[in-house]
Formats: structure tokens, C-alpha cells, sequence
């Protein structure tokens, strides 16, 4: 994987910028204590391993039928890349999620899993993002690349997240001191994501 990296770097830069996930396991932590933040974290985690292979299974049938389609992809995904980090970087950063009545663990895993799957959003960034870090003439299969990255971004999700919501009180309370700082977040994910699009599309 010799852009493992870059695609770690990637990951994190995204994982941390303002989002419905991120800021429902603070609303979890902050309002039912760190335990429900965890299962949160861990819930949203569980969840990219659909997603991943999704578009591991597309990608790799996309791949196997047809080569410049798969280039195709690259390049749309590309530019899907670079227009996502543009709203990114324009964004006024995102309000805190609202605090929930208490619910027992199991139940705040299982509607984080969910509420994780049904976003189709999700999907597609994946369908256009695993394959930038892909090579499709390397030893290893390209469906066996894409779940090797989901992973790699599955297991830093759950680390990052899973600290969210462990210090969701004090995360919480930094974030209403200083909105801006969800600003600057965004603004950390929308250049990792015009980075990422425009070394794809000069690439050769």
C-alpha cells in the first residue's frame, strides 16, 4: 500500500471535521456519559464495513468489465472530491447535535449501525474515494485493496471516535466556547479533499 499514508492522513483530516456522525456521539456522551458516546462511536464505525463493501464489489465488477471505465470513475470521483472540499471550505461550521433521553447501550449501537447504513451518502463518498488509493495493476485484487482501506479507515474511525465521546463533556463545552473552531475543521477536510482530487486528476 504505498499510499498508506496519505490515505491515513486523509482519513483522520475527514473523520474529525464537523459532521451528523461526530456530533451525534457528542450528544451521546454529553447527555447519557461516556459509555453511551463509546457505543456510539463504535456503532458508526461498525457501520463503514457495508459501505466498504459495497464499493468494494462494485468497483471491483466496474474494474473487471471495463478498464476505462474504472478510469472514468477515478476521474469523477476526482471532481466529486474537489467540489465536496469547496463546500467544505465555504462552510460557517456546524451547530452541536441536540441532547437525547437515555437509552440502553445496545440500542445506541444498534441505531448508530443503522442510522450509518441508510445514509447513501456514505456510500457514494466511498465508491469515489477508496478507489484514489487504489492500484489497479497491483499484485493484490482490487476488491482486497478496498476492503484492506475500509478497514484502515474503519479502525481509525473508531479510535477518534470513540475519544469523542469519551471526552464528549469537554469537547462539547470547547466547541460552544468557540464555534470557529468547526470552521477550521471543515476548512482542514475541504483542502484534504481538493488535495486528494486535483493529485488524482493530474496523475498519469
Amino acid at each position: 500500500m504505498p499510499h498508506f499514508l496519505l490515505f491515513l492522513a486523509s482519513s483522520v483530516a475527514i473523520t474529525l471535521a464537523p459532521g451528523p456522525d461526530n456530533l451525534q456521539v457528542l450528544a451521546r456522551g454529553i447527555s447519557q456519559g461516556r459509555s453511551a458516546g463509546v457505543a456510539a462511536a463504535l456503532g458508526f464505525a461498525a457501520g463503514v464495513t457495508f459501505h466498504t463493501t459495497l464499493a468494494a464489489l462494485g468497483v471491483a465488477a466496474l474494474l473487471r468489465s471495463s478498464p476505462v471505465a474504472f478510469q472514468i470513475l477515478k476521474l469523477a470521483g476526482a471532481a466529486y472530491l474537489i467540489w465536496i472540499g469547496i463546500k467544505a471550505l465555504r462552510s460557517q461550521g456546524l451547530a452541536t447535535a441536540h441532547e437525547r433521553a437515555p437509552q440502553p447501550l445496545s440500542s445506541i449501537f444498534r441505531q448508530s449501525v443503522l442510522g450509518n447504513m441508510m445514509n447513501p451518502k456514505v456510500t457514494l463518498f466511498f465508491i469515489v474515494f477508496l478507489p484514489q488509493f487504489v492500484d489497479p495493476h497491483g499484485a493484490q485484487r482490487v476488491a482486497l485493496q478496498m476492503f484492506e482501506l475500509g478497514a484502515i479507515f474503519m479502525a481509525q474511525t473508531a479510535v477518534i471516535f470513540s475519544l469523542f465521546g469519551v471526552c464528549a463533556g469537554v469537547i462539547g463545552a470547547w466547541l460552544k466556547r468557540r464555534p470557529k473552531a468547526g470552521v477550521w475543521l471543515d476548512r482542514l477536510a475541504g483542502a484534504t479533499f481538493v488535495a486528494i482530487g486535483i493529485r488524482v486528476a493530474l496523475k498519469d
